[in-house]
């Protein structure tokens, strides 16, 4: 166990439910474990956290659209390494309404991705903190935002 807490960003990719009033939130699966998260990922050289978690829902769930530029709030969990070490890490969330979804992304075929409603997001996920957060998301108004290119 490594005591030192390490830094990721993380994706809440949210859209407008089609068939009812409220959200619905995007899960998809670790590749590696196949348990239910949202995208993240490591801290990535010359882009700002909510450019890391945007680029993080592209790769993983072939996902764009508007991202809040201020976490909505941060979790922690244990990640384990590949060398067989346990890291605390603190997840910084952003917000991204969801615009887009493209059929061939960087990681298509490696994960499975539902829309869900958040109390359902929330069931799935293993974080306590996290479904935490999933339950209690309501979508910021439309300030401080960056448009995905």
């Amino acid at each position: 166990f490594n005591g030192k807490f390490r830094q990721q960003y993380a994706a809440l990719c949210y859209r407008h439910a089609a068939d009812r009033d409220g959200i619905e939130i995007l899960v998809i699966t670790s590749r590696d474990s196949g348990r239910w998260v949202i995208p993240k990922g490591w801290p990535m050289k010359k882009k700002k956290p909510h450019e890391a978690a945007e680029i993080e829902a592209q790769q993983e769930a072939g996902v764009r659209g508007r991202v809040k530029k201020k976490p909505i709030r941060s979790y922690t969990y244990l990640k384990w390494l590949d060398n067989g070490d346990v890291a605390p890490c603190v997840v910084d969330v952003y917000e991204i309404e969801v615009e887009e979804a493209a059929s061939d992304y960087k990681e298509r075929g490696q994960r499975t991705l539902e829309w869900v409603s958040p109390d359902e997001a929330a069931r799935r996920v293993r974080e306590v903190e996290l479904k935490s957060l999933l339950v209690d998301f309501k979508p910021r108004r439309k300030s401080a935002t960056s448009t995905a290119k």
